[in-house]
């Protein structure tokens, strides 16, 4: 370690002392140097991302010989592990094992917090809050960091449209505005302070268009119009490249026929010379080497594919490190590739500050100090009540007394497994509050609470062995789906009120988690059938990490608060809410489709020649773009979320209705809390342009703004709205506005607005 130091300390000042000349900086004439120093084999040593054998294995290729690899600088970072004696273990062969004592990363997949554990990213998306997330990746980074991590594996800024698709969970939803103000507000989190110890390196996930994959099925292709690719999936991607986002992973989809890992006009052409980025780029997990798979040649053909399209690093299977050397010899990669390629990742670990201090982020006495503290804790359970979605309160069942009897049954309501959600690498099952427990916490001696299983979360012993692959989520009770059934009426006919804890188990979304059905699995749906039939009021708590079809549900149960996945503090959390502690104030960022049949559904659709509008066309109507077994609307619409009080929306008041050029024009509402509780709302900016080059969305979300009000308050809420918001692309990808008419709307959700008119001339 300390030769390390003298060969750092050497170069940096004698750097710094001649930074002038060539107008270079300290880390390019660092850089500079070292490469010169590096041998080609070094070089790309710096290309080969492994795993850990025991760490988050999630392809069919493992890293092997890793602490000998990276003795021989044939290892440029690892991932997996957050155990920081093992990492210091392979630091330490790093730098002082290795001919030059290159430092390595550490990655780890961050996805919704570290030890302490936030809502799961769909859920954190409901609630709007940019700055509650900001200060999610910032705490996440702190923890991370403790054990080791420089490298977290997030933001997932994927647009998603079909909620078939299991990592829907990851990501913030269908919306391109919304989305990219949640991955800015990420990154920033954690980016905050390049070179200090809690500052950790952000990777933006899956480029690009990961989300689109057809039929909503893990890693499946995408074939999209440049338009719909520019105006819809690429902005929340373009606005962490702004933010100033480390490095980027690619995705394992293809794109019109070309896959990312291997994608010269998306890694090189769109995202170097149209954005600008400067970081370094690493695959998914094995993608380099599943780019056989696709059909696109042999190891040495897909090796050169990929590093010649601008594929940096390469996440396990080391076909680089087979390749690449003789892939150069025969003249297919040239050594300026390599080196672009290697010098970006050392650039991050010099900006990391790993060059100065490769020792920068081991610290056991960090860990001790900053995991799972109290503050994060309380922090934890404050996200997860804002991610709460009501989506149903009639009549005003919730928020409940804490007194009398509370039937508390489900197979979710006392489930710790279950608790945290997909993506929770580092999280400890064991520190999660239950349901249960959170109610148990907060009724005290004042009521009597009985609970009961009811049923298993599902009675498929295919989806069970699927699901519990890694961890025992879904447990199957000794019992006979009627035994329980039986035990658990029997229960809820003593109780005054019945909290039925119902949804998906924790990996039913996530990677390798899509599903043609996506409703409440047949055992649960029996059981609520069973409570219904009590007569008592009937509540069901909601786990689930994406959209699920709920017809019989809104129809049948008294109220439904989606919860989501809330992390560490569940139970606590949902208590808060339950029982009127917390008013619930999230909104979906995903449209609830009626049936799977309507999928993809999303607000912001295009009017067609012939599209069906219920109430104007009628049912008896023909020769329309509809279904005739349903509607085409979804059972709940994207920003839709309800409160324990009412909000009443005036009139738009606009500062100019025929404002020019880049005038700003001002839209001001004022919003009135109408009911008896003090609650928050978030005010939604919608905007329509009926006549452009080419078809529009019938409304596009263009801003939105928190306001809490009391009882009777009363606030205005003013948007400005710049020609910037009016801009759309072409059908040459040409991103302008055109003079004329406009639409305001100004709403509780994507569908009940208020609207104004205004002409907008250039």
């Amino acid at each position: 370690m300390k030769l390390y130091h003298r060969f750092s300390t050497f170069f940096l000042i004698s750097f710094i002392s001649i930074q002038s000349f060539a107008q270079k900086n300290a880390s390019e004439y660092f850089i500079d140097s070292l490469m010169n120093k590096m041998s080609l084999d070094e070089k790309i040593g710096q290309l080969n991302l492994a795993a850990v054998p025991d760490g988050a294995i999630t392809g069919t290729e493992f890293s092997k010989d890793i602490n000998q690899k990276i003795a021989d600088g044939q290892m440029g970072g690892v991932f997996g592990t957050w155990n920081i004696m093992e990492i210091k273990a392979m630091q330490d062969i790093a730098v002082n094992k290795s001919r030059l004592h290159i430092p390595l990363l550490f990655g780890l997949d961050v996805i919704h917090g570290h030890k302490t554990i936030f809502p799961v990213p769909l859920g954190m998306s409901c609630s709007w809050d940019t700055a509650l997330l900001r200060q999610v990746a910032r705490i996440s980074a702190d923890e991370a960091s403790s054990e080791g991590i420089n490298w977290v594996f997030s933001p997932m800024v994927d647009i998603s449209r079909d909620p078939r698709w299991g990592r829907v969970v990851e990501g913030a939803g269908e919306d391109p505005f919304l989305g990219s103000q949640i991955a800015k507000a990420i990154v920033e989190g954690y980016q905050q302070n390049f070179g200090a110890n809690n500052t950790v390196m952000a990777c933006v996930k899956h480029f690009a268009l990961y989300g689109a994959v057809v039929g909503g099925r893990e890693y499946n292709s995408v074939d999209m119009s440049p338009q719909q690719m520019y105006q819809y999936y690429l902005p929340p991607y373009k606005a962490a490249v702004d933010a100033g986002v480390g490095s980027i992973m690619t995705s394992f989809n293809d794109l019109n026929g070309l896959p990312s890992s291997g994608n010269k006009w998306l890694l090189s052409n769109l995202l170097r010379k149209q954005w600008k980025f400067k970081g370094f780029t690493v695959s998914d997990y094995s993608a380099v080497g599943e780019l056989a798979n696709h059909g696109l040649g042999d190891e040495k053909t897909i090796s050169a594919l990929a590093l010649n399209a601008g594929t940096n690093m390469e996440m396990v299977g080391e076909h680089y490190l087979h390749t690449l050397k003789d892939l150069i010899n025969e003249g297919k990669v040239s050594v300026q590739a390599v080196d672009n390629a290697c010098r970006v990742i050392l650039e991050a670990k010099y900006k990391l500050g790993l060059f100065q201090n490769p020792y920068l982020f081991i610290n056991t006495e960090r860990a001790a100090k900053e995991i799972l503290t109290k503050a994060h804790k309380d922090f934890a359970q404050q996200v997860a009540e804002h991610s709460f979605v009501l989506l149903k309160n009639n009549p005003q069942v919730l928020p409940l007394q804490s007194k009398g009897t509370i039937a508390v049954i489900g197979p979710l309501a006392d489930s710790k497994a279950n608790m945290l959600g997909a993506w929770n690498a580092a999280g400890d099952t064991s520190n999660a509050i239950t349901v249960l427990d959170g109610i148990k916490n907060f009724v005290g001696g004042k009521g009597t609470i009985i609970y009961r299983k009811g049923a298993n979360i599902t009675d498929d012993s295919l989806l069970k062995r699927r699901v519990n692959i890694f961890k025992n989520e879904i447990s199957t009770d000794e019992r006979t789906p009627e035994q329980m059934l039986e035990d658990a009426t029997e229960a809820a006919s003593k109780a005054n009120v019945i909290v039925a804890v119902v949804g998906e188990a924790a990996d039913m979304t996530g990677e390798s988690a899509s599903r043609t059905h996506i409703d409440i699995p047949e055992s649960q749906r029996n059981l609520l059938k069973a409570l219904k039939k009590t007569g008592k009021p009937l509540i069901a708590v909601l786990f689930n990490g994406r959209p699920l079809t709920l017809k019989w549900e809104n129809d049948s149960c008294d109220a439904i608060l989606d919860v989501w996945f809330g992390g560490t503090e569940t139970g606590n959390a949902i208590a808060d809410v339950l029982f009127g502690r917390y008013n619930p104030s999230g909104k979906i960022t995903m449209s609830f489709p009626k049936d799977e049949g309507q999928i993809p559904l999303y607000y912001n659709r295009k009017n067609t020649g012939r599209y069906y509008d219920e109430k104007r066309d009628g049912l008896s109507s023909k020769f329309k773009s509809d279904y005739l077994d349903e509607s085409n609307d979804p059972l709940f619409p994207f920003g839709y979320g309800l409160s324990y009080t009412t909000f009443l929306y005036g009139n738009i008041q606009l500062s100019n209705a025929r404002p020019s050029g880049n005038e700003a024009l001002k839209a001001t509402i004022k919003i009135t809390n109408t009911g008896k509780y003090a609650g928050e709302e978030t005010v939604q900016l919608y905007i329509t342009d009926p006549v452009a080059r080419v078809t529009r969305s019938v409304e596009d979300l263009q801003g939105f703004k928190k306001v809490f009000l009391q009882s009777g308050e009363s606030k205005d809420v003013t948007f400005t709205i710049i020609p910037e918001n009016l801009k759309y692309y072409d059908y040459d990808l040409k991103y302008d506005w055109d003079a004329g008419d406009f639409i305001i709307r100004i709403g509780t959700n994507s569908r009940d607005t208020q609207s104004a008119k205004v002409k907008w001339s250039k």
